[in-house]
């Protein structure tokens, strides 16, 4: 798929040199080049092998990415990091997948590993929302709310035409969630997950994880009422969202949504629940999105000149 990252409120020609950008995820990392104007010239998927450190992953993804400079030649400009978690100039909070990513700089390490001066790093749900208002379903759409199910769960939000990071860079960390009974319950993450979702199918004898639970789930029996219980606590806490922001269309993304029953399922909940339930699609670029928001992060470092 051919992807222009140009903001249309911007004229002008950047300075010519390619950019790169990384998206960090539990599960697998994503790697990307483009040019100046942001069409991609080269992209790459490892898996994260987040059992064996933050290190590894970190020291895989630099070497692809120097990899892939490489092949495409020419000057890198600028970099984007879509990672998760808040991330700080020191560290990284709120993002328990991979052990040890809690101490990576990430900006630090991207500069000293290729030698670029602009980096640019956000949390993976607010590029993922960026790339959405630049590229995708959240064009001309005000309030929106992008929701990514992947390894884990949570949500960025866009008022405006921006992507609202919150006072500490925590907004849309529904992972944390109340979910259950007694209070406090547990996390949302903990009941409806990838990973969550993978340890249900494992309880219920269901081969291949969550791809294989939602495969199950599509005809009547335990897998269909187990995954139902799972998505109404998660449909709990979007009624919530959708209560508070009143927005215009969810947008679905992550590697648990490539699910129908699971889209369904939602659909129907929040049709039930809302007084006036939002357009809810998946994006045209799921699996990508947080990599092209990396992307027009990187771009957004590299001055127009005048």
């Amino acid at each position: 798929m051919t992807v222009r990252l140009s903001d249309p409120s911007v004229t002008g020609t950047r300075t010519p040199g390619l950019l790169l950008g990384i998206d960090f995820g539990g599960t697998k990392m994503a790697v990307g080049v483009s040019d100046a104007d942001g069409r991609l010239l080269a992209h790459r998927r490892v898996p994260t092998h987040a059992e064996q450190g933050a290190s590894q992953a970190l020291s895989r993804a630099l070497k692809l990415a120097g990899d892939l400079v490489g092949e495409v030649g020419g000057p890198l400009a600028a970099a984007g990091v879509a990672s998760p978690g808040v991330v700080r100039p020191d560290g990284i909070d709120l993002a328990p997948n991979v052990p040890g990513w809690e101490r990576l700089r990430l900006a630090d390490a991207v500069r000293d590993a290729l030698d670029v001066r602009r980096v640019a790093v956000d949390n993976d749900l607010n590029a993922a929302a960026l790339a959405e208002l630049r590229l995708g379903a959240l064009r001309g759409v005000d309030p929106g709310l992008v929701v990514g199910i992947g390894t884990g769960i949570a949500a960025a939000v866009t008022v405006g035409g921006a992507v609202l990071p919150g006072h500490r860079g925590a907004a849309g960390e529904i992972g944390y969630a109340v979910a259950g009974a007694p209070w406090p319950g547990t996390m949302l993450e903990l009941d409806f997950s990838g990973r969550a979702l993978d340890r249900l199918a494992a309880d219920l004898g269901v081969p291949d994880g969550a791809a294989g639970l939602t495969a199950a789930a599509e005809t009547p029996g335990a897998a269909r009422d187990a995954l139902a219980a799972r998505v109404d606590e998660a449909a709990r806490t979007l009624v919530t969202c959708c209560l508070l922001l009143d927005p215009q269309r969810i947008v679905l993304v992550g590697g648990v949504t490539r699910s129908a029953v699971i889209r369904r399922m939602l659909v129907d909940r929040l049709t039930e629940a809302l007084p006036h339930p939002p357009d809810v699609v998946r994006s045209r670029f799921a699996d990508d999105s947080a990599l092209y928001g990396a992307l027009a992060l990187a771009r957004d470092t590299v001055p127009v000149p005048h």
